[in-house]
């Protein structure tokens, strides 16, 4: 689900879009002008059932985007916050660096996007039955009750309680509710939503061989696929989380990390600070000492050996605006799951303005070792063998 192309902000919310999602928006627009639209409303040309697929497919691309929306909206409203938006084969994910801290939050973010799409539904079919004409519907007609059509099926979908879609989620948080324990609760989501998986795995399967449906036992089995993997990754990461649990950013922060001027050409750079370190990233100052960016050393392989001379690390750096930032108090929990971009995974420690630490990838994945391997050796060796005799304890 990496980005391919930014779209920019939205309600002060970065969106892109992975090359994935094109694929679907030809495929709309394929089965809709040569199948769905012809048969709803004959009698009209080639082109203009084309040009009609081709704008629905777009709409139904921005209702995606209307449904990924409403979750990161009230998540910030909630105190969550929202790294982006990515909008990809299956849809779309909204990205929190950071977790709710109530079921109720949680349940009111995760179910605001199924209603959106439920309302946006209900107002396709409201116009179409506006411009409706008669038996015979006309082009407009067809394209909005598509519309509103594939909106609603999108929002009951997603209330299906098989984690990590929407009605998962409820479920999750539902359970949270009930028991006061996330992780207890991610583990019988996750469980319900692998079963689910492997059900429509198996519908796909006997689709293709008992009825030779090639493209629709393949998207079963592959969207079963996706429903798998996603439900276990969450489960892990619930296990991860809880490993983690207390355990803050100024715990784990490489603390008072070396800086280098930005106006620094990248050969005086390689010598000064490359080569003499055993680091290969570099937060940056401007003249005035203010925190700027990230120096890797990614960027300096970019720079051909005749223009080191002349470039200043300034312009090849990644910006301020672009690194995942933390103050020292923050749970490390937090920095999970954020994605690399230029600043290739490493997260600056800002206290009060003043830069305190620095955090790559590795010291987290360290962490995660050693957290999780402390917790399997308290374990029942039953328990680190995969059985629980008291899966409800």
């Amino acid at each position: 689900m990496n980005e391919n192309l930014s779209l920019g902000r939205i309600a002060g919310i970065h969106v892109g879009l992975n090359w994935s999602l094109l694929v679907i928006a030809a495929l709309i627009a394929w089965s809709l002008a040569t199948g769905i639209l012809p048969l709803a409303a004959p009698g009209q040309t080639t082109g203009a059932y084309w040009i009609a697929g081709v704008l629905s497919a777009f709409v139904y691309l921005a209702s995606l985007l209307a449904h990924e929306l409403a979750h990161s909206i009230v998540a910030r409203r909630r105190g969550v916050r929202v790294e982006g938006i990515t909008l990809w084969l299956f849809g779309g994910v909204s990205r929190f660096s950071s977790e709710t801290a109530s079921p109720g939050s949680q349940a009111l973010i995760t179910f605001v996007g199924p209603l959106t799409s439920l309302v946006l539904g209900g107002a396709f079919f409201f116009a179409s039955a506006a411009v409706g004409n008669g038996a015979r519907p006309g082009l407009v007609t067809a394209t909005l009750s598509w519309l509103g059509f594939i909106n609603i099926l999108l929002g009951v979908f997603n209330l299906l309680p098989a984690f990590p879609l929407d009605g998962g989620r409820l479920l999750q948080s539902l359970i949270w509710l009930r028991t006061g324990d996330r992780l207890r609760a991610t583990n019988i989501a996750a469980g319900i939503g692998m079963a689910f998986a492997f059900l429509l795995i198996a519908y796909g399967l006997v689709t293709f061989f008992a009825s030779g449906s090639l493209i629709g036992g393949v998207w079963s089995v592959f969207l079963g696929w996706f429903l798998l993997s996603a439900a276990r990754s969450e489960q892990t990461g619930g296990l991860i989380r809880q490993a983690l649990s207390g355990i803050s950013v100024a715990d784990v922060m490489t603390p008072n990390p070396v800086q280098a001027p930005d106006d620094t050409s990248v050969e005086d750079a390689l010598h000064a600070y490359v080569l003499a370190s055993r680091h290969s990233t570099f937060p940056t100052h401007d003249s005035d000492g203010r925190l700027s960016g990230i120096l890797t050393l990614a960027a300096l392989k970019q720079v051909s050996p005749d223009a080191r001379r002349t470039t200043l690390i300034k312009s090849i750096a990644c910006p301020l605006d672009s690194v995942a930032t933390a103050s020292p108090a923050d749970p490390v929990t937090n920095l999970l799951g954020l994605s690399n971009g230029c600043s290739e995974g490493r997260t600056l420690v800002v206290d009060h303005g003043r830069l305190a630490g620095i955090i790559s990838p590795s010291d987290i994945s360290r962490l995660v070792q050693r957290s999780l391997s402390g917790r399997s050796q308290a374990l029942p060796v039953e328990t680190r063998r995969g059985y629980d005799p008291n899966p409800a304890g």
